[in-house]
């Protein structure tokens, strides 16, 4: 049997294809400033998007950093939801659905700012020209299914937050979710307290990087391996598995 380790994670990175990301946000800045912070599993999770992940991934190999191919999905609904997987095959799966889903808008630079697809040096490779800042034709609930059955894990994003946070949009959790996303600016206690429908739920802190200065590294998770998998261990606190943060 695999011993356990702790792994210091940041589950919600954006890069330069997110519009609202700082142009710092490129692979191997993102990777140097994780090492830095002692952070030890990344996952990126674009809005609505993952065409960077590959090399933000090949940027960290060798480094120790293990980075999970992401997205933040924004349900009809509005409310953003974190999807992660575990290889590049899950992901380009889940994105020509979103692909079918999402709006056919062009983007506005001047308003919403570029959408950069990039390589693992940071080099521009393109731009997203089709605007991926907005609600994708899919329930909250059926995303979540369709996120597991491809082998991923969904987490409803910054629950706590009044823009795109499932509180405030829909008061409630609805069934098929364990674990939930709360936003930097409140701690777990305080949460629940502030809103007693988390009360019972397992409860993870992320940065939602827009900056680099956004990797917190908040929540640590005592797992076998950094996967999917083990994660959900994790949140489920099963056969030893667990998670904290601090």
């Amino acid at each position: 049997m695999k011993r356990m380790r702790s792994y210091r994670a940041e589950l919600h990175v954006h890069t330069v294809l997110s519009p609202c990301a700082a142009v710092e946000m490129i692979p191997p800045l993102i990777v140097q400033e994780a090492l830095e912070r002692g952070i030890q599993l990344l996952a990126i999770t674009d809005h609505n998007g993952s065409a960077n992940a590959s090399a933000v991934m090949k940027a960290a190999e060798g480094s120790g950093l293990q980075v999970l191919p992401g997205m933040e999905l924004q349900t009809r609904e509005e409310v953003h939801m974190l999807c992660l997987f575990d290889t590049i095959e899950q992901i380009e799966s889940w994105q020509a659905r979103v692909d079918t889903l999402l709006p056919n808008r062009p983007n506005n630079i001047d308003y919403f700012g570029e959408q950069f697809v990039v390589d693992q040096s940071g080099e521009f490779i393109r731009r997203e020209e089709r605007l991926l800042l907005n609600s994708v034709n899919i329930g909250l609930e059926d995303a979540a299914r369709e996120v597991t059955a491809l082998g991923g894990l969904a987490i409803p994003a910054h629950v706590d937050r009044r823009a795109n946070g499932l509180i405030e949009l829909l008061g409630l959790v609805p069934a098929g979710f364990t674990a939930l996303e709360i936003s930097r600016h409140i701690q777990p206690e305080a949460a629940v307290r502030k809103y007693p429908q988390l009360n019972g739920y397992t409860l993870l802190q992320n940065g939602d990087a827009h900056h680099l200065d956004g990797l917190l590294g908040s929540t640590t998770f005592e797992v076998e391996s950094a996967c999917v998998a083990e994660i959900r261990l994790a949140i489920h606190q099963q056969l030893g598995r667990t998670l904290q943060i601090r």
